[in-house]
């Protein structure tokens, strides 16, 4: 497919409103846009940021869930060439604080309660020092939208330009803060037009995005995916399987972007049958080899591509392509994106580098970025890999989840496949703990339907299918392993639970 000649977000959408101005470009809660009616609706957020103070340059934060209106404020704030901080949802009173005092925005449009938290008394309290932003709750926001007359984009010259940063994303790690990393316009587009292409999108699909915006995987693939080849977003508030279900059939989602639990959630719910997922054809996830394999035969999702990547690299920097057989993407995570460079070094450490990296972390992170980076400027990803003869990568593993048994080192991901592989297991996460005479791995299974998997019965699958320093010292059949809100395995929880059975034994 051809690619926008837009380079600053705030223009793409524009350009896309010209092109197929009738297509659909987001479906949420009943409620359809076109990409006129976006583009009228993102004109008019950028009247309202304007009139919040709001100008090139400036930073603005959205605390808001999977919805229309995140896509119209973002939008409309590039519009401006103004530079997005997208907030977590999940956040607590704590993390706001922090999060406000480091991306400095001048102004923020938030949800006034999301689960449990009450962000409007929150934001009420914590933007009435001095200096914090001004904050308006999503409803005041609808308000003055709606009287807003649309404000034109910019003269050339006045927007944003290609190398402006276009996004803030807070991403978590080693450390006890959040890391800021931005992202530039061009980045965003150009990363994003290829990694739809990886996916073979178009025009006629409709992408169903359960994962957050306020994520990379969301804000700066997805999202740029989708609106670079006119396909439409199918938005999904929060994760829940049954209504994940509901929008693939209702919509006839052709794609989705999903996570090893998103997508055993989707299979194990009792309305799950084959038929409501037919229309299903490509997307994204990661995962071991079999997550990839039950993501296309299972649910449905034939040509699913597998990637590798983190915000850093913006969003992706390794996508399979989808018309390869499905063995292939199962077992490696793709060719480099066009514009991405990948090395290993001596210690099987991977390390990206080109015009698709971050410049750096900014902020308070800032003195990070001594460490992240290699004397000659390639960041230091902090996972380990390998390419292939035929230049595919193959991701092994963290280089802080390697788990060291007898002077070897095993990766728990290929632990975990083999796992997978056997009939009665569902789902499997696989840890280090200090053992007695070090470090010994521990296995979590949890049981494929009423299926009960002996220890002695996996153990000897194990040996059948691995190595013997690959096989887990010892095996836990638990009911669900521990997780986020969409899926993604809190591999830190699953270490305190392993250190914990290999004390008390339970």
């Amino acid at each position: 497919m051809q690619a926008p000649y837009s380079r600053s977000l705030g223009e793409l959408l524009d350009e896309q409103a010209g092109r197929c101005p009738d297509a659909p470009a987001v479906l949420h809660d009943g409620r359809s846009l076109t990409y006129a009616a976006l583009n009228d609706r993102a004109a008019r957020a950028s009247a309202v940021w304007q009139g919040l103070g709001v100008r090139r340059g400036d930073r603005v934060a959205v605390l808001v869930n999977n919805r229309p209106e995140w896509l119209e404020l973002a939008f409309g704030a590039w519009r401006l060439g103004a530079v997005l901080a997208p907030f977590s949802t999940w956040s607590t009173r704590a993390e706001l604080d922090f999060l406000l005092a480091d991306s400095g925005v001048r102004a923020i449009v938030a949800l006034p309660r999301f689960g449990q938290e009450d962000y409007a008394g929150i934001l009420r309290d914590l933007t009435a020092a001095p200096g914090r932003a001004t904050m308006l709750l999503l409803e005041e926001y609808a308000a003055a939208r709606d009287a807003a007359r649309p404000l034109p984009l910019p003269a050339p010259g006045d927007g944003a330009s290609a190398g402006d940063d276009a996004i803030i994303l807070y991403t978590s790690g080693s450390t006890s803060r959040p890391k800021a990393i931005a992202l530039a316009h061009y980045l965003v587009i150009e990363n994003g037009f290829n990694i739809g292409e990886r996916q073979g999108l178009g025009p006629a699909d409709r992408v169903l995005l359960s994962p957050p915006l306020f994520w990379a995987y969301g804000g700066v693939n997805a999202l740029p995916a989708t609106v670079t080849h006119g396909a439409a977003l199918v938005l999904q508030g929060r994760f829940e399987p049954a209504e994940a279900l509901d929008l693939i059939e209702r919509h006839g989602c052709t794609a989705i972007y999903t996570l090893p639990g998103m997508t055993d959630a989707l299979l194990r719910h009792p309305a799950f049958a084959r038929e409501r997922t037919r229309t299903l054809r490509t997307g994204l996830t990661i995962g071991s080899p079999q997550d990839v394999i039950r993501a296309a035969e299972q649910l449905g999702a034939a040509e699913i591509c597998n990637i590798y990547g983190s915000s850093e690299t913006g969003g992706n920097c390794c996508v399979t392509h989808h018309h390869w057989p499905l063995e292939r993407r199962a077992n490696c995570q793709g060719f480099p994106l066009p514009g991405v460079a990948l090395r290993i070094a001596a210690d099987g450490g991977v390390e990206v580098g080109g015009p698709y990296v971050m410049r750096g972390y900014i902020n308070a992170s800032a003195a990070q970025n001594e460490t992240a980076f290699t004397a000659d400027g390639w960041f230091r990803t902090g996972d380990i890999g390998a390419l292939a003869p035929d230049g595919t990568f193959v991701f092994q593993g963290r280089a802080t989840e390697m788990i060291k048994r007898g002077g070897i080192n095993v990766s728990p991901a290929e632990v975990e496949d083999v796992l997978m592989q056997h009939p009665d297991v569902a789902q499997a996460g696989v840890i280090g703990a200090t053992g007695p005479r070090g470090e010994v791995i521990v296995a979590f299974v949890v049981p494929r339907g009423d299926a009960c998997p002996t220890e002695d019965a996996l153990a000897a699958h194990c040996r059948r299918l691995a190595s013997s320093y690959k096989v887990p010292d010892r095996f836990a059949i638990v009911g669900a392993l521990p997780a986020t809100v969409t899926g993604k395995l809190l591999r830190r929880d699953l270490k305190a639970a392993a250190d914990r059975l290999m004390r008390t034994g339970a």
